[in-house]
């Protein structure tokens, strides 16, 4: 939602008091992170950088918003956008009345390194550059428990470490692995996500070291960012149908950023085709809805905004009013600003409160 380029005569619909599940924090200096690794890998990222799976760096679109930031995020001390912690205060979490802001580090690709012990230490070193530059002085930012799905058993045992600090909010997963997420040698993330009591936050991105789409490398940024779409779709599709949430029936999901409108299309398709496959299945219980219902929650951003505004709100009735949240992408270009984002379709205000806030609450268990 670009609101500083439309034409519609939207007025802000909300007083500002928000928790914000999807802000990115980003490495000023290489440095910064390596301080957090172990000699051994210090000198390794500093000699060969990283190697991660994924073969084209999509970071670098679309070309004409360098780093997928607002043209007003670049700190002028000369740093990328969001690396830059007194320019994140002012320019969002003051002037937008954030409760409490989730951080999603997205650098390094540390979760999709070929190298997988050296992936490991890295996320190990992401996380202690939440605390030391991000959570230690300002209290009104959590972390994300970032892990390497690759290596679930260190992963396991980097939830378990991390727990114990709550300030950190939930994990933190890629949607594309090199296998579909439901199988089984990715449980034991599931069980010491359970064990810990935290949810497992899904943000869209890392490519596992397969192609984005069915039909191979997309020709356009365009496609790229689509696809994001059809990544987390299979997600919740491997999750249900490999029979994550009967394994794990108290496990949440939180999916950030693919956008919410298509919750309602791809369960009607799962119910059907679970009526005529369900022999196939026979570990599913119930109709895959039911599953997407008490396990997952979605995020807003970026909000889709149908051409009559009312039948956003329908969409919203269907997935539950109580299992959306709040989130702005800062500092990316497609931000949905708080001011504006229920402004045209007329969101009755006792909901706005639930998808601004409460529902946050009660998920990240935030008092």
């Amino acid at each position: 939602m670009n609101v500083t380029v439309r034409d519609r005569d939207v007025k802000p619909a909300t007083k500002l008091s928000i928790i914000d599940c999807d802000i990115h924090p980003t490495i000023r200096n290489p440095e910064d992170v390596r301080q957090f690794l172990p000699k051994k890998w210090r000198a390794l990222h500093r000699e060969y950088g990283n190697f991660s799976r994924e073969p084209l760096d999509t970071g670098m679109y679309p070309r004409i918003t360098p780093a997928l930031s607002r043209a007003d995020s670049w700190p002028s001390n000369g740093g990328p956008p969001g690396s830059d912690l007194e320019l994140m205060r002012t320019q969002h979490l003051d002037a937008n009345g954030v409760e409490v802001g989730i951080l999603i580090p997205l650098a390094t690709k540390a979760g999709d390194q070929r190298n997988v012990a050296f992936g490991r230490e890295m996320t190990r070193a992401i996380n202690e550059w939440q605390i030391g530059l991000w959570l230690a002085p300002e209290p009104r930012l959590r972390g994300s428990i970032l892990v390497a799905p690759e290596d679930p058993e260190g992963a396991a045992k980097e939830i378990r470490e991390r727990a114990k600090d709550r300030r950190f909010a939930q994990i933190l997963l890629q949607p594309r692995a090199v296998e579909p997420m439901g199988r089984k040698r990715y449980w034991p993330i599931f069980e010491a996500a359970v064990e810990c009591g935290l949810p497992i936050g899904s943000h869209i991105g890392g490519q596992g070291g397969h192609a984005v789409t069915g039909s191979g490398w997309p020709s356009y940024y365009f496609e790229d960012h689509h696809a994001h779409v059809h990544g987390q779709q299979a997600f919740v599709t491997t999750l249900v149908l490999g029979g994550v949430f009967e394994q794990f029936p108290s496990l949440k999901f939180v999916l950030t950023e693919p956008g919410f409108a298509w919750v309602p299309a791809l369960c009607w398709r799962l119910d059907k085709h679970w009526q005529r496959f369900r022999d196939e299945v026979p570990h599913l219980k119930r109709p895959p809805s039911e599953y997407v219902r008490d396990n997952i929650y979605f995020t807003t951003q970026p909000v889709d905004e149908p051409e009559r505004p009312a039948d956003l709100m329908t969409v919203i009735d269907w997935i539950g009013h109580d299992k959306l949240m709040f989130a702005t992408d800062y500092p990316h270009w497609d931000f949905d600003d708080p001011r504006y984002v229920f402004g045209a379709a007329n969101v009755p205000k006792e909901i706005q409160a639930k998808i601004l806030r409460e529902n946050a609450r009660r998920v990240y268990g935030f008092a």
